[in-house]
């Protein structure tokens, strides 16, 4: 039997990616997705069609069945990689901190196009920040910004920190905070744009997450252990308010499902022009509301 070119060996992790249990296959491609990606970080190399239709060696067949073994068990594929492009940033990932996604990508763009349009000098903070990804996003894409990454976890922070060093952000500040404790006091009513991207998943639903989410990201990461998933943005909504300036911006990346209460609970807290954002597959993503002006 001939070897398998690097299409069919792709074509066939695919198809046994999209039979596991342990993946949510909300989307039919991103089976054949990860399984592109995996081939990429096998070889080291972009899938160009003259790579696809070259024969991988004998141990680079080997090292690509146990990544796609790894992906069949649930483990996602930036926890495999050790990586994860976001906005064009390589970022390292670890299993201890949760990893990027690509939906956070519009959290980002938003706060950035916010960004360009306030004057400088501008300041952002971005709450729960895991390892960064939109921290240093809003820091390498904003001109005359300082950035501040917050996250309870001295694990994100310390990988947020060696992501900044590796990409050379050096706008972009990060610390152990709770919320929004650890800010200096020198910033109130100076922050421009927030982010957060918090864990909404509610208490009694954990269970129900599939296992590449459940057994492969820390807990405190999915849920902030509310009843309804929205226990943080509560908070934040009634937090943030003495630090944004005024006309500043809150932005919230949020399931779906939850975009009307979370949007309510933002009015209530006495934000202004609250508007969302749907993403390219027409889902609600990103919640926006802006710190009411000095009368």
């Amino acid at each position: 039997m001939e070897p398998l070119t690097v299409r069919e060996l792709v074509t066939e992790a695919a198809t046994a990616i999209s039979r596991s249990r342990a993946i949510d296959h909300w989307l039919p491609s991103l089976s054949r997705y990860d399984a592109e990606e995996l081939m990429s970080a096998t070889l080291d190399a972009r899938l160009s069609p003259q790579v696809r239709r070259s024969m991988p060696t004998p141990a680079q067949r080997r090292a690509f069945a146990m990544m796609i073994a790894r992906r069949i068990a649930g483990e996602p594929v930036a926890q495999i990689t050790g990586s994860f492009t976001f906005r064009g940033l390589k970022m390292q990932v670890r299993r201890d901190v949760f990893a990027p996604r690509t939906s956070s990508e519009l959290l980002a763009g938003e706060a950035i196009a916010f960004l360009r349009r306030r004057r400088a000098p501008r300041v952002a903070v971005d709450v729960a920040t895991g390892s960064g990804p939109v921290a240093l996003a809003v820091g390498s894409e904003v001109k005359h910004v300082d950035v501040w990454g917050l996250d309870i976890s001295p694990e994100a922070v310390r990988l947020g920190r060696s992501n900044a060093r590796r990409l050379g952000v050096p706008n972009v500040r990060f610390r152990v905070s709770d919320m929004l404790a650890g800010l200096p006091r020198s910033l109130r009513g100076a922050v421009d744009s927030m982010t957060i991207h918090p864990p909404y998943v509610a208490r009694q639903e954990l269970r129900s997450l599939p296992r590449e989410i459940r057994d492969f990201e820390p807990v405190t990461s999915l849920t902030d252990g509310s009843n309804d998933g929205l226990g943080l943005v509560r908070r934040l909504a009634y937090e943030a308010g003495e630090w944004l300036a005024p006309g500043g911006r809150l932005f919230v990346e949020i399931g779906t499902y939850l975009s009307r209460r979370a949007q309510a609970t933002l009015r209530r807290a006495g934000f202004e022009d609250v508007t969302w954002k749907r993403d390219a597959l027409g889902v609600t993503r990103v919640i926006s509301a802006r710190q009411p002006r000095v009368s």
